[in-house]
């Protein structure tokens, strides 16, 4: 498979960019394989890439039941940070974010991520207060990061509305610099290519129906596309979680959400950061075609559905109009719908499953794209050593029962309070 490089560029465009090979292999399912991994997005396709170059273990099978980076890895926001405070999510999503640093040397492909800089709105004195908690949490951790007054945010963004008669008056703000954007097919497609060029199988239009079983063990998946056996069988499936979980015999504490993105008509450079409301649950980015990028909070119903409602869509453009004004004077061109895994607490699932033979990354909640290398290489290890990575053992699914919950939401394990 061609190595991508400046010279392979322009030496394939002086003929036209002909002769181009493909990015990866199309096969057949095999009867058998060491490692199946149920997903074909983000968090599955690092995983089989981490298990083949970083465990040896190359007889891996992704199975995606429609297209590539179909679901919601290409259905987000692509903001990258690791901006957390809770002991276990500060320390693993920095790592994830040492990862994108150098994911695209790493997988020698653009993944286009851009260290642009996160301001997170503070509008109240109580959100000041807990801003200047997370920005000293974030520094004992080692974890670059600092408090904005609104006469520093008004240098950065002069665009907001930092009025005294503002509807959401901005107090101050949490800024992390080394965080940014991503762009979220490109990295589905260099972790596609890079476990490709490891050996992994990448299996298009295939679905799980169900699961084979040795006793109380699974020992491989039923598909459209005929019976695949293996010893170990993971599923980084997003929001399906549940259901496929519930094929294999257990439920999990998760709800499924739609969460909706919109983007706007592309406009000349303006939003040099991304910016995000704490309080109100907003978020804008301005991508590299010029198109704005914001979304909000849940829709706030359990769905299956990749599409919104209209009160959401006017909800989130009134935050966004109010914040910015001139963003009244645009058009959205789009908008689309991720389908989200929210757990009791708000903090992810990665470990070995009650069912032997079973692993899971899942109940990511609001962190899912962001945490695409680090979730990858954690499950990984679990896969192979059996055992949780150090950075993920407060991610088990025993901690619910254990009492042991990671509240970075604070609202209690209640999943309507998401």
């Amino acid at each position: 498979m061609t190595k991508y490089s400046g010279f392979k560029v322009f030496a394939k465009a002086l003929r036209n960019n002909r002769g181009w090979g493909r990015a990866w292999r199309d096969p057949d399912p095999q009867p058998t394989y060491d490692v199946i991994v149920i997903g074909g997005g983000g968090h599955g396709l690092a995983t089989a890439y981490y298990l083949a170059k970083e465990h040896g273990i190359k007889r891996v099978a992704v199975l995606e039941k429609g297209w590539l980076g179909g679901g919601n890895v290409g259905r987000n926001t692509t903001i990258v940070r690791s901006n957390y405070m809770e002991n276990g999510n500060t320390q693993f999503y920095e790592f994830s974010l040492k990862l994108w640093e150098n994911l695209s040397r790493e997988l020698n492909y653009n993944t286009m991520f851009s260290q642009r800089g996160y301001m997170g709105l503070l509008h109240s004195y109580g959100q000041v207060d807990a801003g200047r908690q997370r920005v000293h949490a974030m520094r004992l951790n080692g974890i670059e990061a600092s408090f904005l007054t609104p006469e520093q945010i008004r240098e950065k963004a002069p665009y907001l509305d930092l009025s005294s008669n503002a509807r959401y008056p901005i107090l101050g703000g949490v800024w992390q610099q080394r965080a940014g954007t991503a762009r979220h097919d490109a990295v589905a497609w260099g972790y596609a290519r890079a476990a490709d060029r490891q050996g992994v199988d990448i299996i298009q239009q295939c679905e799980v129906m169900g699961f084979i079983r040795e006793g109380l063990k699974i020992a491989g998946v039923e598909t459209t596309r005929g019976n695949i056996r293996a010893p170990k069988v993971a599923m980084a499936v997003a929001g399906n979680s549940g259901v496929l979980a519930e094929k294999a015999g257990f439920q999990l504490p998760i709800e499924s959400h739609l969460l909706q993105a919109f983007v706007t008509e592309p406009i000349k450079p303006l939003v040099n950061c991304v910016i995000a409301s704490f309080g109100m649950l907003y978020y804008i980015s301005q991508s590299d075609k010029g198109g704005l990028v914001l979304g909000g909070s849940l829709d706030g119903y359990n769905s299956y559905a990749q599409r919104g409602n209209l009160p959401k869509v006017e909800h989130v453009l009134g935050i966004g109009k109010a914040l910015m004004p001139c963003l009244s004077r645009l058009r959205i061109l789009r908008h689309w719908g991720g389908i989200m895994d929210m757990t009791m607490d708000g903090s992810p699932i990665i470990c070995k499953m009650p069912v032997d033979g079973f692993y899971m990354s899942a109940g990511w909640c609001y962190g899912g794209f962001k945490a695409t290398p680090g979730a990858g290489w954690c499950l990984a290890h679990t896969i192979a050593k059996d055992e949780p990575h150090p950075l993920s053992v407060g991610y088990t699914l025993d901690r619910f029962r254990r009492g042991a919950t990671i509240n970075e939401s604070g609202t209690g394990p209640v999943p309507g309070h998401h």
